[in-house]
């Protein structure tokens, strides 16, 4: 028997609607280009004379106010098509300095990009990316994994909490987020779920522990609001270390919590599948190379004796030993590596480049102003105000990626906090005026790992989908992150609350 489909005139009719609206769409833009074309190539752009008409300074007279609804309402619809992000930054920025100023503005744009390609810090990027992309293919992650688990396994929700420490190493290894939550979703999703394990501790405790990558040292998102915020790196780095270990610690004692009050959420492994105390020693072997690495490029840094860029390229040489080491060095593996690295960092470089031309733009034409203006004009404290911050930077985390973010929001939100007094909440110690700009920077750094966690957006929360079972929904995924959401808050608070915890180290360090 056959089966005759129809579809509905109403939806074919807007299938056709939105089609023809496309093509007109384009046509109208191919004419504007022709004749904007014709204006460049045949008149004097100093003079009134034109063809048909001239967009050129057209909207010089508009106000700062229209302006930033224009400029961040028309952004917004370009991502919401889906457009990527590096070239729509960049694409109006450049196309808003043509509308309100003229054609000799656009000089704004090389002034612009020049001082990044020239900020040695960059190229420590692709370099921590590379040591990244092979310490993966060598295998670690999976043998670190193993070794934790077999550790970890005989205590109730021994798993995910060697989960949660497996990643914690890692973040002190990759420093990039999306790897961590796949490859992990991949080794240890499975082995919990195999042992009965609750799936939102399960799933949570995969998502916390990879974005531990944003906060921990050598942390790429940590580099570039260093080059941004113009912030020493070493002192960043110093100043994430001790939030980023205890939020480790804070998602360990809630799994051990949880599966101590019901140990049916995180079942231990049976006893005849445990091993010795001797062997655990003997597993120990397989980390003490690639931790060596990892402590080694810290010690550098942090010691003062190798700048980010110099650590980096000891660090990539030493991936490639360690995966020689380990037997898994190949010219396929070391060209895939590059390949990585090369597709990473020209994304991350990009999205650079184009958000710091639409920003600089906009504060040039007193956005600056015009946004500290209004929020300090709320009246508000200078911790409600930094609340107020926190929650856009989650808002933002929602749509946008964390190098978006930084490069939009940061220079925008570092000279509001500058201007702000933080004399300290319930009796703890104020926060020095040379401290403000790398404390903001930490905190911004635990706000990006709740953004990568707050539902219906948070990219950790498509990482993971992508590797779960088809019988987890994404309801499961959202509500599984909650109340790792919530431990994340509540580090935020405390870094907040004391900022010891972020200045302690850098100032015992560097003085």
């Amino acid at each position: 028997m056959s089966t005759i489909t129809t579809t509905a005139p109403g939806s074919n009719l807007i299938g056709k609607l939105s089609t023809w609206l496309m093509i007109a769409a384009t046509v109208g833009l191919a004419f504007v280009i022709c004749v904007e074309m014709i204006n460049i190539l045949f008149y004097d752009p100093f003079s009134d004379e034109k063809f048909l008409f001239k967009l050129s300074g057209s909207l010089s007279d508009v106000k700062i106010g229209p302006l930033t609804y224009l400029m961040f309402g028309s952004l917004a619809v370009a991502l919401m098509m889906g457009l990527p992000l590096a070239f729509v930054t960049g694409g109006l920025g450049v196309m808003f300095i043509y509308l309100v100023g003229d054609s000799l503005m656009l000089n704004i744009v090389p002034s612009r990009i020049f001082p990044m390609m020239t900020n040695s810090d960059l190229a420590a990027i692709p370099l921590f990316i590379f040591m990244a992309s092979m310490l993966e293919r060598a295998g670690l992650i999976e043998e670190m994994f193993s070794v934790v688990y077999k550790w970890m396994g005989g205590l109730s929700g021994g798993l995910a909490t060697a989960t949660i420490l497996a990643s914690t190493i890692l973040a002190a290894m990759v420093g990039v987020i999306g790897a961590a939550v796949v490859t992990m979703g991949i080794i240890a999703l499975p082995a919990m779920l195999k042992r009965g394990y609750d799936h939102k501790i399960a799933i949570g405790s995969i998502m916390a522990g990879g974005t531990l990558g944003i906060l921990i040292p050598p942390s790429i998102l940590a580099i570039l609001y260093a080059v941004v915020a113009q912030q020493s790196v070493g002192e960043l780095y110093l100043g994430s270390i001790i939030p980023g270990l205890l939020l480790s610690g804070f998602y360990i004692a809630y799994v051990l919590i949880r599966s101590w009050i019901n140990p049916k959420l995180g079942p231990p492994v049976p006893v005849e599948e445990r091993i010795s105390f001797k062997e655990k020693l003997l597993l120990l072997k397989s980390l003490i190379a690639p931790l060596i690495l990892v402590f080694l490029v810290l010690g550098l840094l942090f010691g003062g004796i190798a700048t980010p860029v110099e650590a980096a390229g000891i660090g990539s040489f030493g991936a490639i030993i360690v995966a020689m080491m380990h037997g898994k060095f190949s010219i396929g593996g070391l060209r895939e590596a590059s390949v990585t690295t090369a597709k990473a960092s020209a994304m991350v470089l990009w999205i650079m480049f184009g958000a710091s031309v639409f920003v600089g733009f906009y504060i040039l034409q007193g956005g600056q102003q015009f946004v500290t203006d209004a929020i300090l004009g709320t009246g508000l404290s200078a911790y409600g105000i930094l609340f107020l911050l926190m929650v856009l930077l989650v808002i933002l985390g929602m749509f946008l990626d964390w190098v978006g973010i930084l490069l939009l929001a940061v220079p925008i939100f570092i000279p509001i906090v500058e201007a702000l007094e933080f004399s300290g909440l319930l009796g703890f110690p104020p926060v020095s005026g040379e401290d403000v700009v790398l404390w903001f920077g930490v905190l911004y750094l635990v706000n990006m790992q709740m953004s990568f966690l707050s539902p219906p957006f948070g990219y950790a929360l498509f990482y993971i989908r992508g590797v779960c079972p088809p019988e987890i929904s994404m309801g499961t995924i959202f509500k599984s992150s909650l109340v790792f959401l919530a431990i994340q808050a509540f580090g935020l608070f405390m870094c907040i609350l004391i900022p010891g915890i972020v200045t302690w180290l850098p100032g015992l360090v560097y003085g």
